[in-house]
């Protein structure tokens, strides 16, 4: 992958992209108990999704990419809702995060909430890169949302931004 071509996504577009995931989700007949946000990514899209599926929020912090930008082997939990586990249990989940990358985020994310047997699991997420991935769905999860489906090019979204003004003059750009 080329890092030096970068797609670039506002607010606006964001919050757009994930009116349309609700859409999805509603008109799939799936009705989430509640959200569960792959931190750090997964947290605002999580937070615009309550806002139109009206769920709570649980969220996870997992680590794929060290400061380098370089994807470890195996994600690393960083947070984890331990204490909140037995509410999991016979609840349908709606997993969220930004991005569908490698796919290995996803997939440890989505072993270790089926260790704790919901009655349904279904992911959002807010962009897919099409390419092959390392990792896969488990064959228990039937239903999985994209919000956009993107070519293999880094994505910058406007929450890693330090100047959102120059963040926004790029994503005009694209």
């Amino acid at each position: 992958m080329d890092t030096e071509e970068k797609l670039y996504f506002t607010y606006q577009h964001i919050h757009n992209t994930v009116a349309g995931l609700a859409d999805q989700v509603r008109a799939s007949g799936f009705k989430p108990d509640l959200i569960v946000a792959i931190g750090t990514g997964g947290f605002i899209p999580a937070r615009i999704l309550k806002t139109y599926l009206d769920l709570p929020i649980l969220t996870v912090g997992l680590r794929l990419y060290g400061p380098d930008n370089k994807p470890a082997e195996s994600p690393q939990k960083i947070q984890w809702i331990d204490e909140v586990e037995k509410k999991l249990t016979g609840r349908n989940i709606l997993l969220v995060d930004e991005i569908d990358d490698s796919r290995v985020t996803l997939e440890y994310c989505l072993k270790e909430l089926l260790s704790h047997d919901p009655q349904e699991i279904a992911v959002a997420v807010l962009h897919n890169k099409l390419k092959e991935k390392r990792g896969e769905y488990p064959a228990e999860v039937k239903k999985i949302f994209f919000g956009e489906e993107l070519e293999d090019l880094w994505v910058v979204y406007p929450w890693d931004a330090e100047d959102i003004d120059a963040h926004d003059r790029a994503a005009g750009k694209v």
